[in-house]
């Protein structure tokens, strides 16, 4: 198994919902009040039966009108048509964005020959729209043009590949476990997405049950150091790849 971060950058968000990139080195913070500020890794997971996409960032294109995730999976040795799976873990934009590019004013899917991997309930929110944490259009141009696998609940997707409903950030939020050539990966979303996150417990305002996601991280954390699981954080600062380690009931994320 080889792991590879598409590392898209980071970016500020207000109340307006909308992702401004944000250098650390030229930008001022002071310059954006109200704002958070995020970092966006989608992750590419070579297995010895599949070439694995968890989450699509946001889809922004570099000055070539290329997706820079695209030029990202490009630069890890692959192509785009090489990915097999997305495996998507909920569809707010941040994390969804990247299922469709724009060509001729027309959006099309960014992976048009790989199957998606979607919780049912979590597709039905958000295509029928009412939320500004989904944008409709992505899902609208997906619908009918590419293979989607719609799951429910928790389940084994494939041999080495376990999906579970966790539905702590989101209603329908699912997390992955993957397991190929006697190595193992976690990947958890939004409910595990930074080591700080781990290291330190609080209820996240942002959550739709802040509560669960504080659960449910221990839960994760503990079984990785345990089990000698490999996560994967989506909005990790610098560590997006870390081994974890659980001593005197507290945690630490060292790099794979």
């Amino acid at each position: 198994m080889k792991i590879f971060a598409l590392n898209e950058g980071s970016y500020s968000v207000d109340a307006t919902k909308k992702f401004i990139p944000f250098n650390p080195l030229t930008d001022n913070f002071r310059e954006r009040p109200g704002s958070i500020f995020i970092h966006v890794n989608p992750f590419l997971v070579q297995t010895a039966t599949d070439l694995i996409l968890f989450d699509t960032g946001l889809g922004y294109k570099d000055t070539r009108d290329e997706l820079f995730l695209h030029q990202h999976i490009r630069n890890a040795g692959f192509e785009p048509e090489d990915v097999t799976l997305v495996l998507m873990s909920h569809l707010h934009y941040d994390h969804s964005g990247g299922l469709v590019v724009e060509r001729n004013g027309k959006l099309m899917p960014s992976f048009p020959l790989a199957e998606h991997v979607i919780q049912k309930n979590e597709w039905n929110k958000a295509i029928a729209g009412g939320s500004s944490s989904y944008h409709k259009e992505i899902f609208e141009a997906l619908q009918g043009n590419v293979n989607i696998n719609f799951v429910e609940g928790d389940g084994t997707f494939k041999p080495g590949i376990r999906y579970e409903l966790s539905g702590g950030h989101c209603p329908f939020h699912q997390v992955f476990w993957i397991e190929s050539e006697g190595k193992k990966c976690f990947y958890g979303g939004d409910e595990l997405p930074e080591p700080e996150q781990l290291i330190r417990k609080f209820v996240a305002k942002y959550d739709f049950d802040g509560r669960k996601s504080m659960q449910l991280r221990e839960e994760y954390g503990k079984k990785a150091a345990e089990e000698g699981w490999t996560c994967l954080f989506y909005h990790a600062k610098s560590l997006c790849i870390g081994n974890v380690i659980y001593q005197d009931d507290h945690f630490k994320v060292e790099p794979a």
